[in-house]
């Protein structure tokens, strides 16, 4: 039998079939990619499609509006230089001998001080002095001066054996009666220790610096300085501005040239910074040295060392809390405003206040300062004199806000005073017209500036700025030589600047002092026929010269603001009485003073062309 050994047939694979499911998919993916290339090439052209021609359409040119000159008839303010006639003979020593040592450059200090108690304002001079290394052949006798008035602008010099007929490098100047016995005593900042002279009477002072506590640093730099009742218990506590770490050794090691060849004077830049002081009056004589526990010590917190390098010092209440607080000119680092927090310390706000550098952020060289309502309202300005080529600063706020802006620019001030050294500066009514004007004291500190600088010159003049009032819009302008005379706009090495009225009628003279030469007294000699009002504070208590105290004027409508400061200005003191012009009215309307501690007094029916002493009876306070 035969067996069938055959098994069905296996099918062929199909490649057409797969092929054709390639083909699908091929299909598929080039419409993909084809879909893609278009979204592509439609994003590419949208983003960099042509942008489409801008519609023209026509404007109308808006040209920049040119700042009008107010239509203000500045007047005759002649002044004339009295020093030789009324007899003061005084030359600033420096110690100059061709080293250029950095203390050189400052000046002496100044002030008008009734020293002797008689109603009318005698005149300090600050001196320096020969440096002790110096091969001389004669003992160096430069010492401190004492002019005492004989009411009339006359001045007789009393230095001579009134103790302070002393040697030592002197710098600023601070007056005021610490110890309440009715007498105004002195204190002089120095390069080395500072020096306290007690009062005694009858032109004669003792120095009690050792047993008061207010020597300072053997090595320190002191500049200006003042008295002020930080903490209001009645007494007058003590200010003192210190400059930079300095001496002879860290100053000549360094090899400052001026361009061209020859030993040049140091940039502060070049020199650490120094803590300012401040003492509390014990109420005994003596004082106690608070400046750490008090917040006035600022340090860089980057290198932890001192900040200030402090020339210029002065007081005000800037917040309307009652209590003063202190506002610092610091030379090419920041300024400092240091608020009062009631209970010793103080906070510097300088920067939130916006008084710490110039409007581009910088610092600047800053050294003299004041400070004034002088729009006649609420709005203070404190105005700083700086470095050559650097504006005078003029920063407002508003009410008693702690927010500043610098106005130096809008009111015209600035631009003005870019080319010159500014050192003193003060707000002074020059004319009586019841408006605040500012006078400068300029000078540069190289002699041979003018040789590397066309524009600088060594000795540059004393500048007035006339205030046109806040309605117009440049406030400020130059008051020219034509009108203020050859006298006032004669060139000098200014530095401190104090003002009083040294003769009684009325109006406010001049005292200027110059790095290694004489002052100048200049005598206000206006004759516009305008009205004034002069008034002294007489105080219960220790503070009895009401140091501190505001008196407000409000008369024809308007007000007018003084605060009872002699700290202002540069290493200076001015009088303690108040002026305030009239202009053409007699009508003084109501007086208001607000004392120390913050009570008020108002008086009606005071006369004008006069001066007024006005007391607090124990019975107000």
């Amino acid at each position: 039998m035969q067996t069938d050994s055959s098994t069905p047939d296996t099918p062929e694979p199909d490649d057409t079939a797969d092929d054709a499911v390639i083909g699908v998919a091929l299909k598929w993916s080039l419409g993909i990619v084809s879909i893609l290339g278009c979204v592509a090439a439609v994003t590419l052209w949208w983003l960099t499609r042509p942008e489409p021609e801008p519609e023209m359409v026509e404007r109308t040119l808006v040209v920049p509006t040119i700042r009008e000159r107010p239509q203000v008839e500045i007047p005759d303010l002649p002044f004339t230089d009295i020093t030789e006639q009324a007899g003061i003979h005084f030359v600033h020593q420096n110690g100059a001998a061709g080293e250029k040592l950095l203390p050189e450059t400052m000046g002496g200090g100044c002030g008008f001080v009734d020293v002797d108690a008689d109603g009318d304002q005698d005149i300090v001079l600050v001196n320096g002095c020969r440096w002790p290394w110096e091969q001389v052949e004669a003992a160096d006798t430069s010492t401190p001066a004492l002019y005492l008035n004989d009411g009339s602008g006359m001045f007789t010099d009393a230095t001579a054996g009134s103790g302070l007929d002393v040697t030592f490098y002197g710098t600023g100047l601070a007056a005021a009666d610490y110890d309440g016995d009715g007498l105004t005593d002195l204190f002089i900042a120095s390069v080395g220790p500072d020096r306290l002279f007690r009062n005694l009477g009858g032109g004669r002072f003792e120095d009690v610096t050792a047993t008061a506590g207010v020597a300072g640093g053997e090595d320190a730099w002191g500049s200006s300085c003042g008295f002020f009742d930080y903490d209001r218990d009645g007494d007058l506590d003590l200010f003192v501005c210190n400059y930079v770490v300095w001496n002879r050794e860290i100053d000549s090691s360094q090899n400052f040239q001026l361009i061209g060849g020859g030993r040049a004077y140091g940039r502060p830049q070049n020199f650490a910074g120094s803590f300012p002081l401040l003492y509390r009056n014990n109420g005994d004589g003596s004082f106690e040295d608070v400046s750490t526990a008090s917040g006035i010590q600022v340090l860089n917190p980057a290198t932890d060392v001192p900040v200030a390098k402090s020339l210029g010092v002065t007081f005000d209440d800037f917040d309307g809390d009652g209590w003063l607080d202190v506002v610092v000119s610091n030379d090419t680092v920041q300024n400092f405003l240091f608020r009062n927090n009631h209970d010793g310390t103080f906070e510097e706000v300088g920067r939130l206040a916006g008084i710490a550098f110039d409007v581009e952020g910088n610092a600047r060289g800053a050294m003299g300062i004041d400070v004034a309502c002088f729009r006649n309202d609420t709005d203070r300005g404190i105005v700083i004199g700086n470095f050559a080529n650097e504006m005078t600063a003029l920063y407002v706020s508003r009410a008693t806000g702690l927010q500043f802006k610098d106005d130096a620019i809008a009111n015209g001030l600035g631009p003005q005073t870019r080319l010159e050294l500014t050192f003193g500066v003060l707000f002074t009514d020059i004319d009586l017209d019841g408006r605040l004007d500012v006078v400068a004291a300029n000078g540069h500190l190289e002699e041979e500036i003018n040789r590397v600088q066309k524009t600088q010159f060594y000795e540059q003049p004393p500048r007035l700025y006339f205030n046109c009032g806040a309605d117009q819009a440049t406030e400020f302008l130059p008051v020219s030589v034509e009108k203020t005379g050859r006298d006032f706009a004669k060139p000098m090495v200014g530095r401190s600047l104090a003002t009083a009225d040294i003769d009684g009628d009325g109006d406010l003279d001049l005292l200027f002092t110059a790095s290694g030469g004489s002052p100048r007294l200049l005598r206000n000699d206006q004759s516009l026929g305008h009205h004034w009002l002069r008034i002294q504070l007489v105080d219960e208590g220790s503070n009895h010269e009401a140091i501190g105290g505001m008196v407000t004027l409000e008369h024809d409508g308007g007000m007018q603001t003084r605060r009872v400061n002699p700290t202002r200005g540069y290493q200076s003191q001015s009088e303690l009485t108040v002026t305030f012009g009239l202009g053409d009215s007699v009508d003084v309307g109501r007086v208001s003073v607000t004392w120390p501690d913050g009570t008020v007094t108002e008086y009606e029916g005071l006369a004008a062309d006069q001066l007024h002493t006005l007391r607090r009876l124990p019975a107000q306070q």
